[in-house]
């Protein structure tokens, strides 16, 4: 009997030395957005995305062989559009559908809640919630993180990156003109469109890309502007965020009141991919670019 107990007890002892938490403590250890710390067994093989940003991220490092899902916007690039969606298209997500895809991360974002998070969490489930940057210095630093929770470097990636926006810079920096911009993201009411207000990649954009966002100084982060405000404005360049949605130059013009706008007589109503403004990813250098050379042609022949 005591023999028997003997081969229990170091049965036991064996297992116990082969348990998770010899794992985890060689494992990759990570702080999130939440403050929370996100243990890793090594880097994730299996992803679930559940924003747009992440999921353009995941893809440019070269993770997206690892994306097993992503959230119903997720459009970019067109592999990611093939992937199962986890839903999310009015902030709902379907956890019984990210726990059936067995993911050993599901990387998050601001726009997500911590409530999902929680949710997720208590459910077995690994996540990450990657906070959104501020600058596009911040934006490189996302790329490392993602790359570090997924097994990727990414230091030609920000290079590249780093390369492409001193490359603006470099072009703006001389400019004396900032010409005075209106970015409309919304004109559901034409007499009162949504705006990009300060802290958000919009204004930020548009300053680094040699402009003056009209709409710098409101309260809101998304403000809508008055007609009234747009003409005591009077932009010399209106840029068209909601061009996806059908909003055309020629309708611009045909809006009551906007006559005596400056962009609207000489005619500079400029489409542009919103998803290049809004969407805190590596495509924020693109967006960046596209603003540049609306704003500063001349710079760019």
């Amino acid at each position: 009997m005591f023999r028997k107990t003997l081969v229990l007890t170091l049965l036991i002892v064996l297992l116990t030395a082969c348990a998770p938490q010899s794992v985890a403590t060689s494992g990759l250890t990570f702080t999130d957005g939440l403050g929370r710390e996100v243990v890793l067994p090594g880097p994730a093989q299996r992803v679930v995305s559940v924003a747009p940003s992440n999921t353009e991220i995941l893809f440019a490092i070269g993770a997206g062989a690892q994306v097993v899902g992503r959230d119903e916007f997720s459009d970019y690039p067109a592999e990611a559009a093939s992937l199962p969606s986890i839903g999310g298209s009015m902030g709902e997500f379907s956890a019984e559908a990210i726990v059936a895809l067995e993911p050993d991360l599901v990387l998050a974002a601001e726009i997500n809640t911590p409530e999902l998070v929680k949710q997720l969490e208590d459910l077995g489930l690994t996540v990450y919630y990657l906070s959104n940057p501020t600058t596009l210095e911040e934006m490189y630093v996302n790329l490392e993180i993602v790359g570090q929770l997924t097994g990727h470097d990414v230091s030609a990636l920000v290079e590249s990156l780093k390369e492409r926006v001193a490359a603006v810079d470099e072009k703006i920096a001389p400019l004396s003109f900032r010409p005075n911009v209106f970015y409309e993201i919304d004109a559901t009411d034409p007499t009162k469109p949504w705006t990009y207000g300060p802290g958000t990649f919009g204004d930020l954009l548009i300053e680094r890309a040699g402009g003056f966002n009209i709409a710098s100084s409101a309260a809101d982060p998304y403000p809508q502007w008055s007609l009234e405000q747009i003409v005591v404005a009077n932009p010399s360049v209106i840029v068209l965020g909601d061009a996806m949605w059908g909003v055309t130059p020629e309708s611009v013009k045909e809006r009551a009141g906007w006559e005596s706008i400056v962009a609207v007589q000489d005619g500079n109503i400029f489409p542009i991919d919103d998803n290049l403004i809004s969407r805190p990813g590596p495509r924020l250098v693109d967006g960046l670019e596209a603003l540049a050379k609306i704003l500063h042609p001349g710079a760019f022949e």
